[in-house]
């Protein structure tokens, strides 16, 4: 397996676990980290985004 298509697998798990504690807990680790409306967490949230549409890709193909 490519680095990167381990690594898109990777974010998106984050992601969805990230999603899990929203959901369950209404908590929010991304945002417990780094504020709500920062950069960094809006560039977390883009890069887990981009990953998830690679994954999508790397699936399908």
């Amino acid at each position: 397996m490519k680095i990167i298509n381990l690594l898109s697998v990777l974010l998106v798990i984050i992601g969805a676990i990230n999603w899990g504690f929203v959901g369950i807990f209404k908590f929010n680790l991304v945002e417990f980290l780094f504020k709500k409306d920062s950069i960094v967490s809006r560039l977390i949230y883009t890069v887990i985004g981009i990953a998830g549409l690679y994954t999508i890709l790397y699936l399908i193909f």
